[in-house]
């Protein structure tokens, strides 16, 4: 339209990033307040809970804030970055720069390929209009394929994690019988920044044939993580099962069954000097 003259571009263009800006700012802010809580959320509504966290933390473990400027073009991620950026501590200031760049460059990305295909827009439009009720099939069927896709996607990765977990009780049981357990802390760099782990875990690194080599094959192996269904922390489960340490189990619930063990028993502490 503002190539043939019937619309202003650089006032579309501000109004294009200033919506988001609007949008960015308001999941920054809910990252900055709520923290993991709502990645949590966000990922637990999307049609891949279970990869969410993981790829959303690898991407800005990757990039860092920067990734602010491309994460529109990525679906998924263009939702969950700017959250983890106020969870992560980025500050206002250079969010709102990042977040300004990435919103110049995905609205100038679109009005662009509109200017320059804009002699065939009113052909697309029309041959749309002329389909009529086979256009609205077409693209439910492509939805439909997308979302199946999603599903297979997600019954392969729980299927591949499908090994015995331990609880966090049996794990204390293990730890109060001297079988001094190995704790793995299989998160990504983003969420060791998020969170502090379980006091000394040993972090499950890029050289884990290396780590391997180094341990003792009949020592019990407790692997966690903080994403749902345990699955990265049953596939790095199942490497260690793959070389040999057949006591290698993931964590059920991962860090977070931790956590509310460890609040029970200090509100379990606090509550018996009260009742004497």
């Amino acid at each position: 339209m503002a190539v043939d003259g019937g619309a202003n571009w650089p006032l579309t263009l501000a109004a294009s990033v200033a919506g988001c800006l609007i949008s960015d700012y308001f999941w920054f802010r809910a990252g900055r307040h709520y923290g993991k809580r709502i990645l949590r959320l966000l990922c637990k509504i999307s049609l891949s809970p279970d990869s969410c966290v993981s790829q959303t933390e690898d991407n800005f473990g990757r990039w860092g804030a920067k990734s602010l400027v491309v994460a529109k073009f990525i679906p998924g991620f263009n939702t969950i970055a700017p959250p983890l950026a106020g969870a992560m501590g980025t500050t206002t200031s250079r969010f709102l720069w990042l977040s300004l760049a990435g919103g110049l460059l995905w609205s100038g990305v679109g009005m662009g390929l509109g200017a320059w295909f804009h002699d065939s827009v009113d052909d697309v439009i029309s041959w749309f209009e002329t389909l009529g009720s086979t256009a609205l099939m077409v693209v439910g069927a492509l939805l439909a394929v997308f979302v199946l896709l999603k599903y297979i996607e997600r019954k392969r990765n729980l299927g591949a994690a499908k090994l015995p977990r331990i609880s966090v009780d049996e794990l204390k049981t293990l730890l109060e019988a001297g079988h001094e357990p190995l704790i793995v802390d299989a998160r990504s760099v983003t969420a060791r920044g998020l969170e502090p782990g379980i006091p000394g875990a040993l972090v499950y690194g890029d050289e884990p044939a290396r780590l391997m080599a180094t341990l003792d094959r009949e020592r019990h192996i407790v692997v966690y993580c903080s994403c749902p269904n345990d699955i990265t922390a049953a596939q790095v489960a199942k490497e260690f099962l793959n070389n040999g340490f057949h006591r290698a189990r993931p964590l059920h619930g991962g860090l977070d069954a931790w956590n509310a063990h460890c609040a029970a028993g200090e509100a379990e502490v606090e509550l018996k000097p009260k009742a004497g």
